[in-house]
C-alpha cells in the first residue's frame, strides 16, 4: 500500500486540529465513523468529486506507516481500495501541509509529484 496518503481539508478544519493536537476528521468523516484518505492515484478524483471549485483548501501529506492498525484499506468508489482511519489522526503523521489552490478554470492545482 502507499506509504504517503492524502487528506483534503479546509484551512479552518486544520486550524482546529492544530489547536486540539489531533485531527478528528471533517464533518463527513465524523458522520461515517472514520477519516477518509486518498492515495496519490485517487486524490485528484477525490478533489474533483467532493471539493470541486472550492477554494481555501489544504492538501495534507500523511505518513501512513505512523497510523498503525487503525488504518484500513476498504473498497469504495468503483471498488477501489481507499485508506480509512478508525481513530483520530496524530498531527505528527502529517509530513507536509500545503495549499490546494484553484487554477483559472476552477480546477485544483496539485504538486508535480502527484501524477496527473
Amino acid at each position: 500500500m502507499d506509504s504517503i496518503i492524502f487528506k483534503i481539508v479546509t484551512r479552518e478544519e486544520w486550524s482546529e486540529a492544530e489547536t486540539a493536537g489531533v485531527f478528528a476528521g471533517a464533518p463527513i468523516d465524523i458522520a461515517d465513523g472514520f477519516i477518509h484518505f486518498s492515495t496519490s492515484a485517487q486524490v485528484r478524483e477525490t478533489a474533483a468529486k467532493h471539493f470541486g471549485g472550492r477554494d481555501n483548501l489544504l492538501l495534507v501529506h500523511v505518513d501512513a506507516s505512523q497510523l498503525g492498525d487503525a488504518l484500513r484499506y476498504e473498497a469504495s468508489r468503483g471498488g477501489q481500495l481507499f485508506p480509512h482511519l478508525y481513530a483520530p489522526m496524530p498531527l505528527k503523521s502529517a509530513i507536509r501541509v500545503e495549499p490546494l489552490p484553484l487554477d483559472g478554470e476552477g480546477k485544483h492545482v496539485f504538486p508535480a509529484e502527484i501524477g496527473a
